[in-house]
């Protein structure tokens, strides 16, 4: 099987879950009033085109460890919604101009309102949580929800941390810094906890989770160094996104990490005065001149070497991580989702 027949196959059961995940989405999402303020906003984002990576994952773990029916598919659910509600907030902290292949909320319809409805997001998701667990034994349940509590501080870490680094100018990073700063804001409740929360429904709490963590680290640190680099070198009809808007925005990139270690002199210099200035002093031939720099000093092929790399030993871990798992198609879909994060396109 070659590598894009791989890809292909991948996105078409990723279309498989999503049509699951859509489904459930509407029917979560409530259609009283104030729908034009609220409940239309809310909509927005789950309607538009995505991969469903994340429930996907919870479910397909879930059905390699035992799960026979949708016994995962509440907390699936309720993983997207938060998903958007981050989204919706993460849009307005970073100044994003387009999510999806459309406008931002904020962009749209303003920031208060945007911000209204990226808080309903997060209460409906605990809301389907909630009523998902009565299915579930006490003990159990009470498992489910306390990972959910740990991935919502995770990723609230990382946020943190990321527009620390912008408002404070941090500067001195290594990649060590980076693959930290992703843990806990994107592997964290992108594959991390997916991931655990699938192995402890579809075995009934029985599976050992902890091996889940390094699986999931590198399989979300994967996902995130190509999301970072398609932000670079992508097609933004494709990946839905603003193209070179990490940039517009000065997130710290294992890129611009890279690049900040190796760059001298001149070039060292439009670098320092680049991070001072916010979004808007950022001009287009600023960021144009950035970019340039990470094709000169080679900053582009070390973040694809390392995400390669990263791979590699996300299949090693996968192994261990899927120990008491089944070998049926949900498992080879989990596995064949490691080739897949360094092929995809948006």
């Amino acid at each position: 099987m070659t590598v894009v027949e791989h890809v292909d196959g991948i996105e078409e059961q990723l279309g498989v879950y999503g049509e699951q995940i859509r489904a459930a989405l509407s029917d979560a999402l409530p259609d009283g009033e104030p729908a034009a303020w609220l409940y239309d906003l809310a909509r927005e984002y789950p309607a538009r085109p995505a991969k469903f990576i994340r429930p996907a994952l919870c479910l397909a773990t879930a059905q390699a460890f035992g799960a026979t029916g949708d016994e995962a598919l509440g907390p699936a659910v309720a993983i997207e919604l938060l998903h958007n509600a981050f989204l919706v907030h993460d849009d307005i902290a970073d100044g994003s101009l387009l999510r999806r292949g459309h406008e931002t909320l904020h962009v749209r319809h303003g920031v208060g309102l945007a911000l209204n409805a990226g808080d309903a997001l997060a209460v409906l998701a605990q809301r389907v949580l909630r009523r998902s667990l009565d299915r579930f034994g006490a003990s159990l349940a009470d498992r489910i929800a306390s990972e959910f509590e740990i991935m919502m501080l995770r990723s609230l870490e990382g946020q943190a941390t990321e527009l620390g680094w912008r408002r404070d100018t941090v500067i001195v990073l290594t990649p060590e810094d980076y693959l930290d700063l992703i843990l806990h804001k994107t592997c964290w409740y992108t594959t991390v906890h997916p991931l655990r929360v699938g192995a402890l429904v579809g075995s009934g709490g029985r599976a050992e989770v902890s091996p889940m963590v390094r699986f999931g680290f590198y399989l979300g640190s994967a996902f995130q160094i190509r999301d970072d680099l398609l932000n670079l070198v992508g097609d933004e009809a494709t990946y839905g996104k603003e193209i070179l808007g990490d940039l517009h925005e000065g997130k710290r990139t294992l890129m611009l990490i890279h690049l900040l270690g190796a760059a001298e002199g001149a070039d060292r210099a439009v670098l320092r005065d680049y991070l001072r200035v916010d979004r808007d002093g950022r001009s287009d031939e600023l960021v144009a001149e950035v970019r340039s720099m990470m094709d000169r000093y080679g900053s582009i092929d070390f973040a694809t070497d390392y995400a390669t790399g990263i791979a590699g030993a996300a299949l090693d871990a996968f192994e261990s991580a899927f120990t008491g798992a089944r070998r049926n198609d949900a498992y080879r879909f989990v596995q064949a989702l490691v080739p897949y994060m360094l092929e995809r396109e948006s």
